[in-house]
């Protein structure tokens, strides 16, 4: 074989390998200029490489398994040393053909050959020029083909942007060397002293870690600053890939270190719980385990117990949702599902525990027994939902109490006063910080039972606010169709209510949603009389309020007389709240007395109370004579019971206008108009002329500007008012009246009849003028409070002037 043109490595600063070599040197630019200097041989054997490409200048070790290669280089290396380097497209192709490789490879030197035992050649081999192959000519024994010179275009010597490529990618290099950890740092090394553009290109494309057709691609490319680009893009990604595997890691191994960190704390703190006698997480889990043993619940609430436990197991005890998941099944625990307590359903023992704690109330505990009577024969358990509406002070909230004691079951009490955010009823989501059930939930956790009896108090206070509307919570809690599937956002499962005996209480319907109101049975709890007060004070308040200031009812005693003048100059309340505020203050005077050794009357007198209480303030609602024309007494029903109110006119000269005072309402000024129109439109009728109507301004006023006042019932006292003024005729003594009235002089019916006769009976009217459909209202009051009372019932308004008015005239009467 002739020896081929190429220059010989010997002539080359790329000094022959021998045996002792430690170093392969890298190539310089007068090495690289040598080698571009020297024509291609006209063939060249061809060596296919599988899974890698060779660049001119760079040195690599290759691995030959197959005979051919074998024997190409067996051959080549006794020879010039020198053969074709090409990539084949598909590395799986064993014996490549000229269609299985590509057609541009690297003339590559042999510098060393070492031979494995297992018969594979291990071959060092050196890039020097690019070629392209021309034609196979031979493939027997190995593959030879005649080559092409493949040319490079370089750019011009002090080309700006060429410079700043190699240095992005000169620095690059370094960086990633840097950071990655497969890549020794003596590369470094390496890289810096490069100091061929080209060869500098040649060595990192052959080092990046990219297939074998992008690495093909970036050999092919003729403009070396084009493939400069291409090599400065490749490496950015490889950087970029780099980067994140390297915070992948750093992160993976912060993870771990903090687990780890953990995993050892928490041995420790088990050991030293242990070491001081406490219980582990898993004693906790077990105990909590034994414990649901125990329960009552079905199965469907078993099922869910026991895979919030396994949840709970696999949790690290350390980190913030355990506690959250360990509350969760405390609760679970805790409630009493399906545990009832028996009821006891002696109606004649719950009667007698009714009247020991309540005096009066006589409608409101026959109902009361009624509804504990129909749980008797029922027996389900299922029970009604009952609201007790009156006054404050009347009693409501106790009366809730008593019926607990006369049935046997637990008692809860829920305020449900200025509650305005849903949470409280339903409770929150466990994903919240700080969740909890709702209040109904705790509170059955509290009674222990399923079946206590559950009072809601003030219920008409609710309030909605930006949190959502509880008394729109409450709807399914007070519904008996829907409360046994009652769902609670922190419990997430259906809790029993409909055993639950509800018991609400309210001083006004009106401010109660009304499909709320609809689900509740509505029982009227009115207010108490003058001897019912008396009765109360003498049983209840005075050994009650004795009992708390450490005395006896040998050291104080107030007689009835006594607490009437209590109950009349000091209190204006349908409750016993004020009374019971003043009984105590004449304990606190007999208890200072018998402190400090003083003497004192234990029968208190009225001088006593007059001493102590200061003059009686309250006189304001007795009635007054009837010297005066237009003043006629009305009554009213307010929050705090019944009251008495004077409807004052008066006449002026003027146009026929009408003023009204008195801090009314919208509907009472209407009743006004209505009775002075229904004066003009019969005023022959009533003995008036017209001209004298349209002569005077009327002004009416109803006293005490600052109480608000609304509603019609005080219609037909406005009438009787007018008719007085301009017939100048007394008012009959000692009357008082209430209804509407209609413009044809109808008399309409009103509510709030017992409070308004006991609010007349306190200011000692005696006669009472009211609509006759009120007359079953009247029938319903104990006949012992009606003693001294005389009714008229009226359908016009015609017979409400026959009993009102008497034919006297007032004393100094106006000449209209």
């Amino acid at each position: 074989m002739a020896k081929p043109k190429f220059t010989t490595l010997d002539r080359l600063s790329l000094q022959e390998l021998n045996g002792d070599a430690e170093l392969i040197p890298l190539m310089t630019p007068e090495d690289e200029e040598a080698i571009n200097k020297e024509e291609l041989p006209e063939s060249l054997p061809i060596l296919p490489l599988r899974n890698m490409v060779l660049f001119p200048g760079v040195v690599i070790p290759i691995s030959a398994g197959r005979d051919t290669s074998i024997k190409l280089l067996d051959e080549a290396n006794k020879g010039g040393k020198v053969v074709g380097v090409v990539a084949q497209k598909d590395e799986e192709v064993e014996n490549p053909t000229a269609d299985d490789i590509h057609k541009v490879g690297v003339v590559a030197r042999i510098l060393r050959v070492l031979k494995m035992p297992d018969g594979n050649v291990t071959v060092i081999i050196q890039g020097k020029k690019r070629f392209a192959i021309n034609e196979v000519v031979e493939t027997e024994p190995y593959m030879k083909a005649t080559i092409l010179e493949y040319p490079e275009t370089r750019p011009e010597k002090g080309n700006k942007e060429f410079k700043a490529v190699i240095d992005s990618i000169r620095e690059l290099s370094l960086q990633i060397i840097q950071d990655s950890p497969n890549i020794p740092t003596e590369a470094s090394f390496a890289i810096k002293n490069i100091e061929s553009n080209s060869f500098l290109i040649n060595f990192v494309s052959s080092n990046m870690n990219l297939t074998v057709a992008e690495k093909q691609g970036l050999l092919e490319i003729n403009d070396l600053q084009k493939r400069a680009l291409e090599t400065l893009k490749f490496m950015d990604v490889e950087r970029q890939k780099l980067e994140l595997k390297i915070d992948i890691q750093s992160k993976v191994q912060n993870d771990m270190s903090q687990q780890q960190r953990e995993y050892f704390l928490h041995q420790q703190m088990k050991t030293i719980q242990e070491e001081l006698g406490g219980a582990s997480s898993e004693d906790d889990l077990e105990e909590m385990r034994l414990r649901s043993k125990d329960k009552k619940w079905d199965e469907k609430v078993a099922k869910h117990f026991k895979k919030e436990l396994a949840k709970m197991q696999r949790m690290n005890p350390q980190v913030a949702e355990y506690s959250i998941q360990r509350n969760y099944l405390d609760l679970f625990l805790e409630l009493p599902w399906n545990e009832f307590s028996k009821d006891k359903f002696d109606l004649k023992r719950a009667k007698k525990i009714l009247d020991r704690d309540h005096y009066g109330l006589e409608d409101v505990k026959r109902r009361i027994i009624e509804y504990l009577a129909v749980l008797k024969l029922r027996n389900d358990m299922k029970s009604p939902i009952l609201c007790l509406y009156g006054p404050p002070g009347v009693g409501k909230t106790s009366l809730g109490k008593s019926i607990a004691e006369a049935l046997g079951r637990e008692y809860v009490r829920m305020s449900l006063g200025g509650l305005r955010d849903e949470a409280e009823i339903r409770g929150h989501r466990k994903t919240y910080i700080g969740a909890m059930p709702g209040r109904i939930i705790q509170s059955l956790k509290k009674a222990g039972t399923s079946n206590p009896v559950f009072v809601l108090d003030e219920i008409d206070k609710l309030s909605a606010g930006h949190n959502g509307d509880p008394s729109s919570a409450l709807l399914e809690v007070l519904d008996p169709e829907q409360n046994s599937e009652f769902y609670d956002n922190f419990l997430e499962m259906g809790f029993d209510l409909s055993k639950v005996m509800f018991i609400a209480t309210s001083n006004s319907l009106n401010t109660i949603q009304p499909a709320l109101r609809d689900r509740m049975e509505i029982i009227n709890v009115t207010g108490y009389t003058i001897e019912e007060k008396v009765e109360i004070g003498k049983r209840h308040l005075l050994p009650k309020q004795l009992e708390e200031h450490g005395m006896n009812t040998t050291q104080l005693k107030i007689a009835k007389p006594q607490l009437e003048k209590i109950v009349e100059g000091y209190t204006r309340e349908s409750g016993v709240r004020g009374l019971e505020k003043q009984i105590a203050k004449m304990v606190r005077y007999g208890a200072k007395n018998l402190a400090m050794e003083e003497a004192y009357n234990v029968k208190v007198s009225n001088e006593d109370v007059i001493e102590v209480l200061g003059a009686p303030r309250l006189e304001r609602g007795k009635y007054e004579n009837n010297d005066v024309a237009g003043v006629v007494t009305g009554l009213a029903w307010t929050r705090v019971g019944g009251d008495i109110l004077f409807i004052e006119s008066a006449l002026s000269k003027g146009k026929g206008n009408l003023s009204i005072t008195g801090n009314l309402g919208k509907v009472m000024k209407e009743s006004a108009t209505i009775a002075m129109e229904y004066i003009k439109a019969n005023a022959d009728l009533l003995g008036l002329s017209t001209e004298t109507i349209e002569k005077y301004n009327v002004h009416i006023h109803v006293p005490e500007g600052a109480t608000p006042k609304d509603g019609p019932s005080a219609g037909i006292t406005m009438l009787t008012s007018l008719v007085s003024l301009f017939t100048q005729r007394k008012v009959k003594k000692s009357i008082a009246m209430t209804g509407e009235i209609t413009l044809r002089g109808k008399v309409l019916p009103v509510g709030g009849i017992k409070e308004k006769i006991l609010a007349a009976k306190r200011a000692k009217i005696k006669e009472i003028v009211m609509c006759a459909q009120n007359k079953r209202d009247i029938d319903e009051i104990d006949q012992s409070y009606l003693k001294g009372l005389t009714f008229h019932y009226v359908e016009d308004m015609s017979e409400v002037l026959e009993i009102a008015l008497t034919k006297q005239k007032v004393k100094n009467a106006k000449k209209l």
